[in-house]
């Protein structure tokens, strides 16, 4: 779970409304169609944030975890929790989230921080901003830069470097 949430960008009540039918394993995509939310601690399941389904894409690695996971449960079961309740947020204090930031040694970690994790670790790898927003499931682009402008500032170095190497080229070619 905690992988899907810090590689794919999903939010908590996309990853605990997940069932096995929203997986495609072999073109690495997740559904999103539903989001489920906790409110004065009951579970209320519904479309996801601005009523948009989308498809996220899956690093192979994390494949192989939810192929693990997938292993004996039925596709209409929960893909995470015992298959019928929906998991709950943990305890931001107490609860198996917090124990495990703690004994990595990060400071402070919550599952909406893997969130931007996800959009971080994107943009590092070259991802553009329509992807990026597309991944998070934003309404647009301009939402996505506000949200996220600084991850893309180096990108304006490659810029330059691209500029200089078509520049360079065209000037080299044309003699």
């Amino acid at each position: 779970m905690v992988r899907l949430l810090a590689y794919t960008g999903l939010r908590w009540g996309e990853v605990v409304g997940l069932r096995v039918r929203d997986l495609d394993l072999l073109r690495r995509r997740v559904a999103v169609h539903s989001n489920a939310v906790q409110s004065n601690g009951t579970i209320h399941v519904g479309t996801p944030k601005a009523h948009k389904q989308r498809t996220v894409p899956v690093p192979k690695f994390v494949v192989d975890h939810l192929t693990r996971q997938c292993e004996g449960r039925e596709l209409d079961e929960l893909l995470f929790g015992d298959g019928t309740d929906h998991l709950r947020r943990p305890h931001p204090e107490s609860g198996w989230f917090a124990k495990a930031v703690s004994a990595s040694g990060i400071p402070r970690c919550t599952p909406h921080d893997l969130r931007h994790t996800a959009a971080s670790l994107a943009v590092s790898a070259g991802a553009n901003v329509k992807a990026v927003q597309r991944m998070l499931g934003h309404a647009s682009a301009a939402m996505t830069l506000d949200v996220y402008a600084d991850l893309f500032d180096d990108d304006l170095e490659a810029v330059a470097d691209a500029l200089d190497r078509a520049v360079s080229e065209t000037v080299i070619g044309s003699s």
